[in-house]
Order: C-alpha cells, then structure tokens, then sequence
C-alpha cells in the first residue's frame, strides 16, 4: 500500500455500512489507489486450491493444509493472518499482495471461493461443500458487525448479495455443480462441511494423500489438535483477515477491531432464517442444482458426497 490516511481525514471515512448499497461503495473505495506490492498467481506444478464457497469450512481447511506440510517441522503458528501464509487468490489485488512470494512449505496453497473452470487447469483442489441455508446464515452473521453496521441490515436485505456469491465472484449453484462434477477426480478432494467437522482424521488423511505429504502419527495428531474449534477459537486472531482489515480502516474508516473473526464458537443454525429466504433458497435449489444433480436437496446430495469418502 501507498500513502497513509492521516487521522482528521480517517475520521471523516464513512465506516461500516448500513445498506447493501453503501456496502458496494464502500469496497469500491477499498479497492482504489495504486498497488506496488500486487503480483498476480503464476501457477507451477502441485499447488494446492482450497476453493470452498463462503462459510463452507475454508479457514479450517487452510489450517488443516497448514500444519500438514509444516508438521514434520512441529506445525507453524507463527503468522498473524491464515491468507498470508495460505494467500486469497481472490483479494490479493485489494490487500496488495504479492502472490509469487515463496510460501514458509511446499506443496505452495492457496485459498479461493470459486468454481473449477475459473481456476488454473491441473492442480490440486480442496473443496468442503455445505447447505446453503447455513451458508447464508454464517456469511450474514461474520459481516454483521464488521462490513456491516450491526443490525442495519436485515437477512431479507442481505439475500441479492449473497445471490451474486461474494468474493470470488461465483455463486452458490454455479460453484456447487462445477464441484460436484469433479467428485471422483483425482486432483479433487470434494466432500461436505459437516462430514469433515466429524470425521477430521479421515479428512487429515485424505488431505496429506492429496497433497503428497507424508503422514506420521504424530503429524497427525498434531493437525488433529490444531483443527479443533476450541484450538482455533484461542488463536481466533490468526484467522479473522486481519490483512484486509488493515485496508478497510485506512481506505474506509472501519476499525481493524470490529470481529471479523471466522472461527465462531458456536456453528451457525437455521434458527432466525426468515420463510422467504428459505423458500427462495429453496425455489434456487430446484431450478438450477436439482435438475443437473439429480438430488432434491442438499440433505440428499450430501449423501452421495459422505458415501464417496469411503471408496478413498
């Protein structure tokens, strides 16, 4: 980044938002000015993807991908942001960032929310898919409070931008169906949110096979502890985009202190959903994912996803 913001100007920038439509102009200002840090992604041989769409379980994954390939060294927990040291392909403009930097481990990673035919063909890719329903609930809840002026904006409000996907770009179904295709590929590790909270070892384990890395007992147990949400929960600094919410105080007056945190300590649940968001969920589900998936539901294709680890 060039330039500082001093404080008589910081105190006149708008802050968080209180509509949608603030919310756009607000990231639009974020992403102006020069950025002399920025290089683009140039892929090489066995990157990594960690590519779930919004509040599917990314941050999780990249933590999981994190100490596997440093567990042979003890793991690594010395970073301030999960992006920086598993970069955002999708932000990497906005916070200015270099994305050819050497990565601290090898296999390189990297984290995106979008679908397989936006991605670099012939790498390697994580996905965790997860009920939209609950995808909605989450993404309003993480930017309530942070992108968002707390309350100012209501679920019914917040449903066209969860529609046109967030970052990346990429929505839902698109995002679901491009994945969903690739279930049995072997450069893919496609499963479900809910399936690799449970079953973390297994998940560990496909995961180190992915990705070439060499699993001992310890290395395992080690990932296993680190994934925890209680672990992660007491190193929640480390995963709340602490890289972007550096540029949204000094481009946008929101304070680099508001929770942006995305290790939650409870999950998110369908409780205080409002009916016209679930029936328009609903009504999105059977138009565009039922009839290329042949599943009614997300309950349903979830079942096939979880029966496939098996054959892993």
């Amino acid at each position: 980044m060039t330039g500082s913001t001093g404080q008589a100007e910081q105190d006149a920038l708008p802050g968080r938002a209180t509509n949608i439509e603030e919310y756009g102009a607000m990231m639009g200002r974020a992403m102006l000015g020069e950025r002399t840090n920025h290089r683009p992604y140039e892929p090489q041989q066995g990157d990594v993807f960690i590519t779930s769409w919004a509040k599917s379980g990314t941050t999780m994954s990249q933590q999981m991908f994190h100490q596997l390939r440093t567990g042979a060294a003890g793991g690594d927990m010395d970073f301030d942001d999960i992006s920086r040291v598993v970069p955002w392909d999708d932000t990497a403009y906005l916070i200015d960032f270099d994305m050819t930097a050497p990565q601290v481990a090898s296999p390189r990673g990297f984290k995106s929310h979008r679908e397989y035919e936006r991605l670099p063909a012939a790498m390697r890719y994580v996905v965790t898919l997860r009920d939209p329903k609950e995808t909605f609930v989450s993404f309003y809840r993480f930017l309530n409070g942070w992108h968002l002026e707390p309350g100012a904006v209501q679920m019914e409000d917040f449903m066209p931008f969860w529609e046109g996907g967030g970052p990346g770009g990429c929505d839902y179904a698109t995002h679901l169906i491009s994945w969903y295709a690739r279930l049995n590929e072997p450069d893919s590790l496609v499963t479900t949110y809910r399936w690799t909270v449970k079953n973390r070892a297994q998940a560990i384990r496909q995961m180190a096979k992915l990705c070439d890395i060499e699993l001992t007992p310890q290395i395992e147990a080690l990932v296993l502890e680190r994934t925890t949400r209680e672990f992660m929960s007491e190193h929640e600094h480390r995963f709340d985009d602490a890289m972007i919410c550096a540029v949204l105080e000094e481009r946008c007056g929101v304070a680099a202190a508001s929770d942006s945190t995305k290790v939650q300590k409870s999950g998110s649940t369908l409780d205080a959903l409002p009916a016209s968001i679930s029936d328009a969920i609903d009504a999105m589900w059977a138009e565009r994912i039922a009839p290329v998936t042949g599943h009614a539901d997300f309950a349903s294709l979830a079942k096939e996803v979880d029966a496939a680890q098996g054959g892993r």
